[in-house]
């Protein structure tokens, strides 16, 4: 029995969350197969075997790195956030000089490592960094009232400094950042008056921010545009759902796709690897994959799959109650959160709820940088949910007041 015990701690921490997050993983290779090929007979990106050996090579990487997160202490991570903001600050700031262009996306996203063909996008690891900082601010000396300048300062002066860096070329994450980075502050018991102080300053921060992108040439090579055009787009769908002008046809050309591919799937799906509409939808393989599962596994396979994400969502929850140490709980349901947003804003996009804003789903989308940053995230939460014993075991939270507990944050 003893040695059985050994050879499960290879998945440290919540073995529940470890079976979904794997599922999904396992999962994830099918569609992406099946989805790339868009990418090698439309886009005449590489091979469809190239595409899918390099989205199972980062599954197997973002699994090792999850469980690597593991045999570091969470306290550690938060302690070393605010270095990581900086470095990923700087990074952002050079990526908006020397940033690499990627299958169409903004120059001004991809940052390439010297002397290597990879890139990355900092934006993903710099929004990561913000919530573990900002969850470790909001624990530290909890119990005392901080000066209106302290969270000037140290909540909303890192929060919008990264928002500015990211809206340029990349606004549905840069929205996400400050939602986000809002419900961490509620979550975090921030006080109201700081809440309200910050939807204030965030709401004046993005109107000068959109007034000097749209009306002035300060912002160069911006996005925005894009944005509006974006929104237009989907307000239009909805006003003249029947109406035949080209032109709307043309920018609705997408989300139109994606809706047929799910009504195509219908019940019982199409099949693996039988999507029809595969070819004709852009980002197949990436921000509208959701509607290419659909299509081919039916509703009841993306029924599945979205309990697969709820069971995720559930034990996170779990965790983040059970956990003694009000940093350890507060970061877990922060990283939640991120992670719940993206997969909301992805489907909702697919099904056409929302405007089009590219966000991956999260383990299922192909791509690199997003896939490890969620499995860092899940990892944090994995080595959290393990630390839960040792506490108890400890006897934290009957032996010692907050003001212990949090001195570990």
């Amino acid at each position: 029995m003893e040695q059985q015990e050994n050879k499960f701690e290879l998945l440290k921490g919540d073995k529940v969350l470890w079976m979904v997050i794997i599922l999904i993983s396992f999962f994830s290779v099918f569609p992406v197969y099946s989805a790339s090929s868009n990418l090698e007979y439309i886009v005449q990106n590489g091979t469809t075997t190239g595409h899918v050996i390099k989205h199972m090579f980062f599954v197997f990487l973002g699994l090792a790195i999850m469980r690597a997160v593991g045999t570091v202490k969470y306290e550690h991570i938060g302690k070393l956030s605010s270095i990581l903001l900086g470095i990923m600050v700087i990074l952002l700031f050079v990526t908006m000089f020397t940033g690499q262009k990627i299958d169409g996306a903004s120059a001004s996203r991809w940052l390439k490592i010297p002397g290597t063909p990879i890139s990355f996008q900092p934006s993903s690891f710099a929004y990561l960094m913000l919530i573990i900082y900002l969850c470790r601010y909001l624990t530290k000396k909890i119990k005392r009232e901080r000066l209106p300048i302290e969270n000037i300062f140290y909540i909303f002066g890192p929060v919008l400094l990264v928002f500015g860096l990211v809206a340029k070329d990349n606004g549905s994450t840069a929205l996400m950042i400050l939602m986000v980075s809002l419900a961490v502050m509620l979550v975090g018991q921030l006080s109201a008056k700081y809440i309200l102080g910050f939807l204030g300053i965030s709401g004046l921060f993005v109107g000068i921010f959109l007034f000097l992108a749209l009306k002035t040439d300060l912002i160069g090579s911006n996005r925005v545009h894009t944005w509006v055009s974006r929104i237009e787009t989907f307000a239009n769908s909805k006003k003249n759902a029947n109406v035949e002008d080209e032109t709307v046809k043309a920018k609705n050309y997408q989300v139109n796709q994606a809706k047929a591919a799910i009504v195509h799937g219908g019940i019982t799906g199409m099949g693996p690897g039988k999507s029809a509409l595969k070819q004709m939808l852009p980002q197949s393989a990436s921000d509208f994959i959701f509607a290419i599962i659909v299509e081919e596994y039916g509703f009841f396979g993306a029924f599945a799959l979205i309990t697969l994400y709820m069971i995720m969502m559930i034990r996170i929850v779990m965790i983040a109650s059970k956990m003694r140490a009000f940093f350890g709980s507060l970061l877990v349901l922060s990283l939640g959160i991120m992670i719940f947003v993206q997969l909301a804003v992805n489907i909702a996009v697919a099904v056409n709820l929302i405007p089009v804003t590219g966000q991956p789903l999260p383990l299922i989308s192909y791509g690199g940088t997003s896939m490890l940053v969620t499995y860092l995230q899940l990892g944090i939460i994995l080595n959290v949910s393990s630390r839960i014993l040792t506490f108890e075991e400890e006897g934290m939270g009957k032996k010692q007041n907050v003001e212990e507990i949090n001195d570990i944050a």
